[in-house]
């Protein structure tokens, strides 16, 4: 860069079509069927996969695959100026399916590709991804679900929580253990469960948020599967880190998408509300809370636009997305809860919503991270130290 020239932080005409389109969609199909259906249970499975189906396309279903694996060639960054529009209920189920059909992408053999894949992307068929367990979360060593082999078949034993889009999937990702024929030690292994070829139980988690969207458990109890959907794949802690550092700076966005509203939301009432003979917002700590919440939702913002930025130029982020997600819901968290108390007692009611945008971000922290597990990453690439291991620093 030459002395003068200046950094562009401006958003292009295509940029700024994508953010329109993708706000028209959200008026025209999403935000009716949110309305349409009750705010303290999951939608129907049809409604969810009407409007996927309508995501799909504009192409913003599936935004992790290339364009010779279904996806439409957006960058990283253009994915995330339509992300942050939707409605965080709704783009967290979104999150799940593209993680699926990423990881999927990157690990499966052509023919599960052709198998798996062309339904999920064109949003017919409700996806998911299965890690975490009762016992097993930030640590994915001690996972418990066990595979073994029988004949041509899989057999699954073993629970999974906190799944998103678990009770409406047509189709999960499950990683689990299976005893090495050799050694005998467990090995990590991966496999697809078609639920009408090999039924599970699942059911939904009551949650403090994201109330209208589908978060719950699965059950597998002797599950057989074809040994045919076993992920034969070397890369997938590989893979697996990728998909993190894409979900974290997404669930930062959310975070965004929540505090601008309750942002817009507070700004207008402090416009007409008035005490002591003027509007609440000429009065100085008003205007000092509206100008904290403004600057957290900006730098949240355009921190989570840079690591998607450094992601399209093929940079190493682990340390940036662990510390663009730790912040931007931290700090966008604040601002909620700042716009809650511009209302006043109204910010308390159901009428006014902003509690319903305040118990979302709260369910924000926990996903692909919690915010001690990602100062500790955040921490490891500035050190070089692994806290848990204390080893030496990396050359």
């Amino acid at each position: 860069m030459e002395r003068g020239d200046a950094m562009d932080f401006g958003l292009s005409p295509d940029q700024e079509d994508i953010i329109a389109s993708t706000r028209r969609l959200v008026d025209r199909v999403i935000r009716p069927v949110l309305a349409a259906n009750p705010k303290d249970r999951a939608l129907p499975k049809s409604e969810l996969v009407k409007i996927f189906k309508a995501v799909a396309e504009q192409g913003i279903l599936t935004p992790r695959l290339p364009e010779e694996g279904g996806g439409t060639g957006l960058t990283l960054l253009d994915s995330g100026l339509a992300f942050e529009q939707i409605p965080p209920s709704i783009s967290m189920s979104m999150l799940s399916q593209d993680s699926f059909t990423a990881r999927l992408y990157a690990e499966c053999s052509d023919q599960q590709k052709a198998r798996f894949l062309p339904d999920v992307i064109s949003g017919k068929k409700i996806a998911c991804t299965g890690s975490t367990e009762p016992d097993t979360g930030s640590d994915p060593r001690g996972i418990k679900t066990r595979l073994r082999r029988e004949g041509d078949m899989a057999v699954l034993n073993g629970q999974k929580m906190w799944v998103t889009n678990i009770s409406a999937c047509d189709i999960i990702l499950v990683t689990c253990t299976e005893e090495a024929p050799k050694d005998g030690r467990q090995k990590v292994i991966k496999i697809v469960v078609e639920r009408d070829k090999s039924p599970f139980e699942a059911r939904e988690i009551d949650a403090i948020g994201l109330n209208q969207g589908f978060l719950g458990e699965a059950v597998f109890t002797d599950c057989r599967v074809p040994l045919a959907n076993i992920v034969e794949s070397d890369s997938g802690t590989k893979v697996l880190n990728k998909s993190w550092n894409l979900n974290r700076t997404f669930v930062g966005l959310q975070a965004v998408h929540l505090a601008q509203r309750a942002f817009d939301q507070a700004l207008e009432y402090a416009k007409v509300r008035r005490q002591f003979g003027k509007p609440i917002g000429a009065h100085q700590l008003v205007q000092k809370n509206l100008s904290d919440m403004a600057t957290a939702i900006t730098t949240s913002r355009y921190l989570c636009y840079r690591t998607l930025w450094m992601m399209d130029q093929g940079l190493d982020v682990d340390g940036t997305a662990a510390m663009t997600k730790r912040y931007a819901q931290m700090a966008c968290h604040e601002a909620v809860w700042q716009a809650m108390n511009i209302l006043g007692a109204m910010g308390l009611s159901r009428e006014a919503g902003i509690e319903e945008m305040y118990r979302d971000i709260r369910m924000l922290p926990i996903p692909d991270g919690t915010n001690e597990i990602l100062a500790l990453i955040h921490g490891r690439e500035l050190t070089g130290f692994e806290a848990f291991r204390g080893v030496a620093p990396r050359e």
